[in-house]
C-alpha cells in the first residue's frame, strides 16, 4: 500500500514539485471489533517519508492494538494516531523521546497498545528498531513486546495465536541450565495429559520490568541481551506485569489451548503468599481463582533447600527439608494455607514435574 501510494506522488508531482517538497504517504489495514466482539482487533499502521526534498524515504510502521469497546470508538482513536503518526514522522523521528513524545498524544493505553515497531531508510539507519519499540513497553504505551526465536520483535499472534502455551517467567540473568530442564520436563509432562492438541505447544520465556515485590522499574534496553540468550528457546515476551494472573490475562487474548505455568518451588511458594495480591480485593483468593481460571496449570520443578530457602528469605513459611531438594512432597507451607495448598494438588492445578 505504502509503495503504491508513494509511487504515485513521484510519478504525478515529482517533475513539477519534487525539488522543493518533502513528500510522505500514508497507510493502515486494520479489524476494527465484529459485531460480536470475538475477532482480534489489531492491525498495521504506516508512514513512509522524506526528511529532505530528493532524498530517499523512510519507513515508519506500527502494529496496533485497539481496545476500545465499540468500533466507532476504535475508528476514532485510529484516526488520532494516524494524525500523530503523520506529524511526528516530519518533526519529531529524530529520537525516541520525542517521537514517543507526540505520537500518543490525546490517547491511552486503554484505547491503544503499540507493540511492535518497525523503522527503515536513512532517517533511521543508526537506530535499533528494538530500542524504540521498548520505549513503548516503559511508557505505558504497550503491556508487552514478543520476540521470535530469531530476537526479531513480531506481532504477538504469529506466534502465540492458537498455541498451547509452557510459560517459564524468570530473570534469565543469565540463563541457567536447570530452566532449560524444566523447559524440557514441561514438554514431557503436558504430553502425558489427556488434554487433545491441536499443535505442538511452544515454550515461551518471559520477563518483566516490574518485579511483585517492588522497586525501581528496570530499563527494558538492558534486557535486550538476556534475549538473545535464550530466543533460541522459544519466543521471548518483555512485559510491564507483576503478577502472574496478569500475564495469564494478556496470553488469553491469542489462544484458548491450554497455558502451563513451569517455574521452581520457590516461585510457586512465593505467588502463594498474601502479599504478592495485596492490590486486589479478595487478595490470595482472587489472584489465584483469576490465575487458575481457564485451562491454567501450575508445573512445579524441584530445587536444592539451600537456593529455595536464599530465594524466599524472610517470607519463608512452612516446612521444608534443610538439604537435598525441595520439592511438592516434601515442602508445605504454614496454615492456614496448607489446606489450600493440599487442594490446589489434589485437584491437579499444581502438578510435579521430574527431574
Amino acid at each position: 500500500m505504502l509503495d503504491r501510494e508513494y509511487n504515485l506522488l513521484l510519478n504525478r508531482l515529482g517533475p513539477t514539485r519534487g525539488a522543493e517538497t518533502r513528500f510522505f504517504a500514508f497507510a493502515d489495514t486494520v479489524a476494527t471489533r465484529n459485531f460480536k466482539g470475538d475477532n482480534e482487533q489489531h492491525g498495521w499502521m504506516g508512514v513512509r517519508f522524506q526528511s529532505q526534498p530528493g532524498q530517499p524515504p523512510s519507513d515508519i510502521l506500527l502494529h496496533v492494538n485497539l481496545r476500545d469497546t465499540t468500533a466507532q470508538l476504535q475508528q476514532e482513536a485510529l484516526g488520532i494516531l494516524g494524525v500523530n503518526l503523520v506529524y511526528a514522522a516530519s518533526h519529531q523521528s529524530d529520537s525516541a523521546d520525542t517521537f514517543f513524545a507526540g505520537i500518543f498524544d490525546g490517547l491511552s493505553i486503554s484505547r491503544v497498545e503499540l507493540d511492535v515497531l518497525e523503522l527503515s531508510g536513512p532517517k533511521f539507519e543508526k537506530e535499533d528498531a528494538r530500542l524504540w519499540s521498548l520505549q513503548s513497553l516503559r511508557r505505558t504505551m504497550a503491556h508487552a513486546i514478543v520476540f521470535d526465536s530469531a530476537s526479531h520483535i513480531v506481532e504477538p499472534s504469529s506466534v502465540l495465536r492458537k498455541r498451547a502455551l509452557l510459560v517459564e517467567r524468570g530473570r534469565f540473568d543469565p540463563v541457567q541450565e536447570f530452566q532449560r530442564e524444566m523447559l524440557l520436563a514441561a514438554e514431557r509432562q503436558i504430553k502425558t495429559e489427556e488434554t487433545s492438541l491441536s499443535r505442538d505447544p511452544s515454550a515461551v520465556l518471559e520477563m518483566t520490568i516490574h518485579h511483585a515485590a517492588g522497586g525501581e522499574p528496570i530499563d527494558p534496553a538492558t534486557l535486550l541481551p538476556r534475549v538473545a540468550q535464550v530466543a533460541g528457546m522459544g519466543p521471548v515476551v518483555i512485559s510491564n506485569y507483576p503478577q502472574s494472573y496478569l500475564l495469564v490475562d494478556y496470553l488469553r487474548r491469542y489462544t484458548d489451548e491450554p497455558i502451563r505455568m513451569v517455574m521452581g518451588i520457590a516461585t510457586l511458594a512465593q505467588i502463594l503468599h498474601e502479599g504478592y495480591y495485596d492490590q486486589l480485593p479478595g487478595r490470595l483468593l482472587e489472584g489465584l481463582g483469576r490465575f487458575l481460571a481457564t485451562n491454567v496449570k501450575v508445573y512445579a520443578y524441584p530445587m536444592p533447600a539451600e537456593l529455595f530457602r536464599k530465594i524466599l528469605g524472610k517470607t519463608m513459611d512452612g516446612t521444608a527439608p534443610a538439604s537435598g531438594d525441595v520439592t511438592l512432597d516434601n515442602y508445605l507451607p504454614g496454615p492456614p494455607l496448607d489446606h489450600l495448598y493440599r487442594y490446589l494438588r489434589d485437584a491437579g492445578w499444581v502438578i510435579a514435574l521430574s527431574v
